[in-house]
């Protein structure tokens, strides 16, 4: 068994590799803003006999004093944390000359500096770990020669700095019992996907997709430190 934290756990891919790790029989923490979301995970948890498993935890992974108290908290209820999940994600689609600076900032705030921060903040509980696991989600629009799309230069590139943090946090902490690797999620059947190319049909359900992330958190570091895997059978 091991203690998960996930951020973005409201909805979407996080939402179902939360349930997934709980139904594995891993320990749980699911972060997100969205109070009404973590409370609708709590109940799908609950109606399948693992809500033993999770533990809900609203906040803000953008604001630094609610960082501190999640961590905190964190620290309360657990020794160590094996796997910190960098799930959350914003998204913007529009045109390049029409972001603004506000626009910008939030998206890259989510993206990457809560990230960031986050890790720095988690790695004393990681380094308790036998051997611990960050897995930061990207998007396979944030992988270098991939095919891109008009409209997402903002989240694309954010994704892209994500995957780059990813490999040189691997190299600084090699010798501290933490492996970094990086997922760069292809189309899944989510909210965020139909916001963005709306009417397309995924190839895999955002369940399907939240099974294979559940797995890899819990299991990729045997075989991969400071990859950026593409997962994805399509484009986008």
């Amino acid at each position: 068994m091991k203690t998960v934290v996930i951020t973005g756990a409201s909805r979407g891919i996080g939402f179902d590799t939360a349930l997934h790790l709980c139904r594995t029989g891993n320990k749980v923490i699911a972060v997100a803003r969205n109070p009404h979301g973590l409370e609708a995970l709590y109940n799908e948890a609950n109606r399948s006999g693992h809500a033993a498993h999770l533990v809900v935890i609203p906040a803000d992974i953008t604001n630094e004093n609610h960082v501190s108290e999640l961590v905190g908290r964190i620290a309360q209820m657990t020794p160590a944390v094996d796997v910190l999940i960098n799930n959350a994600g914003a998204l913007i689609n529009k045109p390049f000359g029409e972001i603004t600076n506000e626009e910008l900032r939030g998206v890259y705030e989510v993206n990457v500096f809560a990230p960031f921060s986050l890790t720095q903040k988690f790695i004393p509980l990681l380094k308790k770990s036998i051997l611990a696991h960050i897995v930061n989600i990207s998007s396979v629009g944030g992988v270098n020669g991939s095919v891109k799309f008009p409209g997402l230069s903002a989240y694309s590139s954010s994704k892209g700095a994500l995957a780059i943090l990813s490999e040189v946090l691997a190299e600084e902490f090699k010798t501290d019992n933490i492996r970094v690797n990086c997922l760069a999620l292809g189309a899944a059947q989510t909210e965020m996907l139909a916001q963005v190319f709306p009417g397309f049909k995924a190839p895999l359900t955002s369940s399907e997709m939240g099974e294979y992330v559940s797995w890899f958190a819990v299991n990729g570091h045997k075989y991969f430190n400071g990859k950026v895997l593409p997962v994805a059978v399509s484009t986008p």
